[in-house]
């Protein structure tokens, strides 16, 4: 069964931190890198952060240095910290594999709102 289930998000100030759970299925979680995705009110959804099954990461230029994406295989889980939070963080924020497309499987996401 193809599942992903994003939770963790909420209301926080500018400054503020959250931490993002994303359970997968095994189908979409292993041997795969996954990622981290966000969509804003009126934009596309972006690529955020991704790691793959050795833990290697890499980010978006605007979240580098403030949020850490890291993964428990053993519980087919990833996770996305994120510190020093901005306004312009505020999005509805979605796991998946990495290079998955929009008429892939999505979960429902998780709502990130920081306030100024």
């Amino acid at each position: 069964q193809v599942q992903l289930v994003e939770s963790g998000g909420g209301l926080v100030q500018a400054g503020g931190s959250l931490i993002l759970s994303c359970a997968a299925s095994p189908t979409i979680f292993s041997r795969n890198t996954m990622g981290w995705y966000r969509q804003a009110p009126g934009k596309r959804r972006e690529w955020v952060a991704s790691i793959n099954v050795n833990g290697n990461t890499n980010y978006v230029n605007s979240v580098r240095g403030r949020f850490t994406i890291s993964r428990d295989n053993a519980k087919n889980t990833v996770y996305l910290q994120m510190n020093s939070l901005k306004p312009e963080d505020t999005a509805v924020y979605f796991c998946n594999k990495l290079m998955a497309l929009n008429g892939d499987y999505w979960g429902q996401g998780t709502q990130v709102t920081v306030s100024s």
